[in-house]
């Protein structure tokens, strides 16, 4: 029996892929927070650790995993660019070192449509082929770039840790709360004139579905992972049943300025470019090279997320 070891797993997407893979593997669910007892899985090792502690070698070497599956990151923009960078880049590097230091195969990342960059001059849409843009006033999108540049350079001086990279879009399932939910929670959807914002959509279950294969088939690559089609801001609040608000790009900008300069939010002007620019995601290599074909397509992910934020 193959041992993954998963950081990030006690988060939305490392709970429900410890329980996909737990059986068929020896799971050992690493994660900062500690894994309460009435809620952990019989059969997994769980394991309270900091992806940035300098002794994660260590500890990987106790473990020596085949695969490790590294989903630890910052899921939220507009927090501390100094720890953020600290979390993502600097820890990705530790996870690399550690993984190369206990032997392991493979390592499976879950990186960003956003290393693409908020761009107006964005292919529609973008495939993997592209080149990464992340915004450098934009740290979560810049962050994501750094990441893959690294990981590049590693697949380049370590052939023998297979990579395999995923490049989801937005992420939506049951119980979803992020940034992005609480655009869609507010009473009136604010958008922007002069765009559509056009979303591509995953479900949280395409995605463990295509980490598991990754994981059991030893898939190498680099994927875009995106449901079919997509849903503009409009038609997103069309579905919620509210009115939607299409405002120009500079008074956006002006109002965030004003409430980040008051603490209000934690976002700035910068962040206009998250609704502007949103980057659409091409899946044909995700079904033709890799083999799966998402379940849901932008339209079909958006109504199951709304059917149970109704229960």
């Amino acid at each position: 029996m193959a041992t993954v070891l998963i950081t990030g797993a006690a988060g939305f997407i490392g709970r429900a892929l410890t329980t996909a893979l737990n059986g068929p593997h020896y799971v050992v669910a690493l994660d900062l927070r500690e894994v309460p007892e009435a809620q952990r899985i019989t059969g997994v090792t769980y394991v309270a650790a900091d992806i940035g502690d300098p002794k994660l070698g260590e500890l990987f070497r106790t473990y020596q995993p085949q695969t490790v599956v590294h989903l630890a990151s910052v899921v939220a923009a507009g927090g501390d660019p100094a720890r953020d960078y600290a979390i993502d880049v600097l820890g990705t590097k530790n996870v690399l070192e550690a993984s190369l230091a206990a032997g392991a195969r493979q390592i499976v990342v879950t990186s960003s449509g956003a290393a693409y960059g908020y761009r107006a001059d964005n292919p529609v849409p973008l495939r993997e082929s592209d080149p990464l843009r992340g915004n450098e006033d934009f740290p979560y999108s810049k962050h994501k770039r750094l990441v893959e540049e690294m990981l590049a350079e590693w697949r380049e001086k370590y052939p023998q840790l297979k990579q395999t990279v995923f490049r989801p879009c937005t992420v939506l399932g049951p119980g979803t709360n992020n940034q992005i939910t609480a655009i869609f929670a507010r009473p009136v959807v604010v958008g922007l004139s002069g765009t559509t914002t056009p979303f591509s959509l995953i479900s949280e279950s395409d995605v463990v579905a295509a980490l598991a294969k990754a994981v059991n088939e030893t898939r190498d690559g680099v994927f875009n992972l995106a449901g079919d089609g997509t849903l503009s801001l409009r038609e997103i609040a069309n579905l919620l049943g509210k009115r939607f608000l299409p405002l120009p790009p500079a008074l956006l900008k002006t109002a965030l300025w004003i409430f980040k300069t008051l603490r209000l939010t934690n976002l700035g002007p910068e962040h206009v470019k998250f609704i502007q620019y949103r980057p659409v995601l091409a899946n044909e290599k995700l079904k033709s090279e890799f083999g799966y074909t998402p379940q849901y397509d932008a339209a079909a992910v958006f109504q199951r997320y709304l059917e149970s934020s109704r229960q």
